[in-house]
């Protein structure tokens, strides 16, 4: 009988493909979970796309990534977070979960402890313990889900590697501010921390964004255009940072991935063409829109970016319990022990149609209300 590696022991299915596997069997369910964008590909983009089809750039590309999308990626850099990176401190990677597996890859050793803000995006714990690391979480849940300075201070050791930050995060939605990101950059270098920030969902901000690698160095910074552009089956993603940790990824990822998807890398040089404004402002809209409805029985994290509400589930019910019947009555949501340490929110997706999104929330409602 074929043995597994002893490494698969140490991570589960993630519950958020439970929750995917469970809506094939639902007929029309309300789906609030799906955390991608309802909008399709800009034309541009697809016509960029066929073009690079057409054209014959279907083989290998270079490990870094081609050379016109790494110079997109510094001058998005130069806006976003103010730093001029070099080229040879740019990796185009598959999908900005392919740049985090290699970060952590090219990082972490067995017995390294990685601090994860928590609730936290599933997949930064699965890999920190497939890896041999100790994923060590900041608890966020009474500071509006944000990092604070002198909690993260206390929380450091001399085993301490790394930490994993997200703004906006996946699944709170929450957003770290400018005079945060500089009190956390300071504690990182007081104790010569590194950081990754993971910003695939930058582009979905209602506040003014801000970058931590504009105070700390030591930062690798994830982006990309899969999430921002409907390009999410397009796997694509970007890293930015010390040339050395750079290196290390494209060594790596050599042996892996070998090189992000060659069309999507083309088409990308598309992206700058599209505005996105109108998307933003659709988007907003529709979080404004289920806060105002769900505040009537839940109590609701203010949600400054990203596309997803995190949200406290009633009456003293654990998320999973609460999940279970927006289920029985087909509503899809995310229970929030997938991506936290505790059980007490759920998350919901509000890339839907408003009508449906309104539905959805006015039965959570009343749910809520009736126990």
């Amino acid at each position: 009988m074929l043995r597994m590696a002893e490494r698969m022991g140490r991570i589960d299915s993630s519950g958020i493909r439970r929750i995917f596997d469970l809506a094939r069997s639902m007929t029309n369910p309300i789906n609030l979970s799906i955390g991608q964008p309802d909008f399709d590909v800009p034309e541009a983009v697809k016509t960029a796309a066929v073009a690079a089809i057409s054209e014959g750039r279907n083989s290998y590309t270079p490990t870094q990534g081609i050379e016109p999308l790494r110079a997109l990626a510094q001058a998005e850099e130069l806006q976003a977070t103010g730093r001029s990176y070099a080229s040879n401190e740019v990796l185009v990677t598959s999908g900005v979960s392919g740049g985090i597996f290699l970060s952590l890859l090219a990082l972490v050793d067995p017995g390294d402890e990685v601090i994860i803000p928590d609730p936290y995006f599933v997949m930064y714990k699965h890999l920190v313990t497939l890896l041999g690391g100790v994923p060590v979480f900041l608890d966020t849940y009474d500071d509006g889900f944000l990092v604070d300075p002198d909690r993260l201070a206390a929380t450091i050791t001399a085993r301490t590697r790394l930490l994993i930050l997200n703004s906006p995060a996946n699944p709170t939605g929450a957003v770290l501010d400018s005079a945060r990101l500089q009190a956390i950059a300071a504690v990182c270098q007081r104790h010569g921390l590194a950081v990754l920030s993971d910003e695939i969902y930058r582009a979905f901000c209602y506040r003014p964004f801000d970058s931590i690698a504009r105070y700390h160095d030591q930062t690798l910074v994830l982006a990309g255009h899969s999430k921002a552009y409907g390009m999410t089956g397009w796997r694509l993603g970007y890293a930015c940072g010390p040339q050395s940790w750079i290196e290390a990824m494209a060594m790596l990822q050599q042996y892996t991935f070998v090189c992000a998807p060659s069309v999507s890398q083309y088409a990308a040089l598309a992206c700058p063409q599209v505005d996105l404004g109108g998307h933003i402002e659709a988007y907003r809209h529709k979080r404004d829109l289920m806060v105002e409805i769900l505040s009537q029985a839940f109590t609701v994290a203010e949600g400054a970016g990203a596309f997803y509400l995190w949200v406290e589930a009633p009456g003293g019910l654990s998320g999973s319990a609460f999940v279970e019947r927006a289920i029985a009555d087909n509503i899809l949501i995310i229970p929030g022990g997938v991506f936290s340490e505790r059980d007490s929110h759920f998350r919901i997706c509000y890339t839907v149609a408003d009508d449906v999104l309104a539905e959805g929330a006015r039965r959570l409602v009343a749910l809520a209300r009736n126990g």
